[in-house]
């Protein structure tokens, strides 16, 4: 709600502007800032999405190992399956089938746990940023910074986007 009131301001401001012609368009001073892809871009953007995906290729290898024992499992329980009394094979399907949700269960924790340490680093990342986006709208007399994003600011001139210099005062602040 706070932020679909701060993009009506920010709308209002930016026609008022327009409307009241150019000695006061002249004197406000806009810029914007793609943050998706700052957080992408900078230094601590493209390290943390390298700890993420070797997490996610070391879960992709232990589960990987795990289907092979599920499967070797199973395969061995088919060949048992006429050979076992009723109550045995109903006792043999029942561990195979906890292991089974077991995995699953693993599978599902281990993505939400990646998911959640992503949403977490970008979050941190983008807090840093929003602080020098602020730092630049200070010490150079911006009236109002937007977030460029498409469905809201469907076009922005290369001349206000900010980007690239947030992330390089970013990672310089970070060194």
């Amino acid at each position: 709600m706070k932020q679909k009131m701060l993009w009506i301001s920010a709308g209002i401001v930016l026609l008022t502007g327009w409307w009241f012609g150019s000695s006061l368009a002249a004197e406000l001073k806009i810029g914007c800032v793609d943050i998706q892809k700052a957080v992408n871009d900078c230094n601590a953007g493209k390290e943390a999405k390298n700890a993420i995906i070797k997490e996610v290729e070391k879960l992709q290898r232990l589960a990987m190992e795990k289907q092979k024992e599920l499967q070797t499992l199973k395969e061995s329980l088919d060949k048992q399956n006429p050979l076992l009394k009723p109550e045995a094979r109903a006792t043999k399907e029942k561990e195979f089938q906890d292991k089974l949700r077991e995995f699953q269960r693993w599978s599902e924790d281990n993505q939400n746990e990646i998911s959640q340490k992503r949403i977490e680093l970008e979050r941190n990342i983008a807090t840093g940023l929003l602080k020098v986006i602020q730092k630049i709208g200070t010490e150079e007399g911006f009236n109002l910074i937007l977030e460029k994003n498409e469905a809201i600011i469907p076009f922005a001139s290369k001349s206000i986007d900010l980007t690239d210099r947030v992330i390089k005062v970013y990672d310089l602040q970070k060194k």
